[in-house]
């Protein structure tokens, strides 16, 4: 049993809540943009339906089936060694996919916005389809080597419980290598790719803003409105919110890894470390970011936010209407006391 520190008990809190609102966002993101009704092209939608769903795997593996189950119901089957081993690999797999169509998606929008001459090919629905399958495999297969690092801690009729790493994954150099590998892949990789993507769009914007506003001031003509410019307004800012969101949450993780490797530290000394307080914080905030685009989707998107309150108020506006159809008299007609 771990000790019931003020930070555990904030933590047993945080992950139940973010749960069951992981859950609902992701649904209900799904739901909405999959009818394709919100105003973004198809590539877009199929990005956002695509990094939602990953998102909502995440929630159900790391945050339910990882923490919240084993912690608040243990002694399940979720104990036994082949059933965590299962749900590591799935805990790692989700999270590489998530990670990386969000990467995928910046990578789009960046084509999208400063690449005119290669947009025509790139970004086409059989392109993105492509994309998100094979993100989607490879990261499958990357990630099987997971399920045998641990060992059971106890065998009870023939089935082991518990799970501890093996001794070969501390010391093998091809677990090592593995792990340096993953870890590069998942944050490091992508965090570096979002960031030039983003730092090129904005050099792009900034000398075709410059370009266009000199077009618009030789213009004779009065309307100075560029509707071409402000498509891409409504572009660079769901790519904005939705990478740098991303690299807001995820900011403390990293950090904390690279002073992880610095310091050789490789033990804590309680749970009332510093050391394991700041990691166990950026955990947070990375599984965090799984709820986040929904209410970027909200604030950024008008149509969405309209579909949004539509799904809202649906249950609502159902139960008003079937509370309208039953009338007082029909009431009266079938209890017996008003006879």
């Amino acid at each position: 049993m771990r000790e019931p520190t003020i930070f555990h008990q904030i933590e047993d809190i945080y992950y139940a809540v973010l749960a069951a609102v992981g859950i609902i966002v992701n649904s209900l993101a799904i739901l909405i943009l999959s009818r394709g009704t919100c105003g973004l092209s198809k590539c877009t939608t199929h990005y956002l339906v695509a990094m939602a769903v990953a998102d909502l795997l995440v929630v159900f593996t790391d945050v339910i089936l990882f923490g919240v189950i084993p912690f608040h119901f243990p002694g399940t089957y979720l104990d036994t060694t082949p059933a965590r081993s299962l749900v590591l690999v799935l805990l790692y797999t989700a999270t590489d996919i998530s990670v990386w169509f969000t990467t995928a998606f910046t990578f789009d929008r960046f084509v999208a916005i400063c690449c005119q001459k290669l947009k025509t090919k790139y970004c086409t629905e059989k392109t993105v389809t492509a994309i998100l399958t094979t993100v989607s495999v490879l990261f499958s297969l990357e990630n099987i080597p997971w399920y045998f690092i641990y060992e059971p801690e106890y065998i009870i009729d023939n089935v082991p419980w518990g799970y501890i790493e093996s001794l070969s994954y501390c010391t093998e150099a091809a677990w090592i290598t593995f792990e340096s590998l993953s870890i590069i892949l998942t944050p490091f990789l992508p965090f570096v790719l979002i960031l030039l993507f983003n730092a090129l769009t904005v050099r792009h914007i900034l000398v075709a803003s410059r370009v266009r506003r000199k077009l618009l001031d030789h213009s004779k003509s009065e309307n100075h409105t560029d509707p071409e410019m402000e498509n891409r307004r409504k572009s660079i800012i769901l790519m904005f919110t939705i990478s740098g969101s991303f690299i807001l949450l995820w900011l403390t993780n990293v950090v904390f890894f690279l002073y992880w490797r610095i310091a050789d530290i490789y033990y804590y000394t309680g749970p009332h470390d510093p050391a394991y307080i700041t990691e166990q914080s950026g955990y947070m905030l990375q599984l965090l970011s799984t709820c986040t685009n929904t209410c970027i989707y909200a604030v950024t998107q008008t149509k969405f936010r309209e579909q949004l309150k539509n799904a809202v108020k649906y249950p609502f506006t159902t139960i008003a209407k079937i509370g309208s159809m039953i009338k007082p008299d029909h009431l009266k007609a079938e209890l017996p006391f008003y006879h």
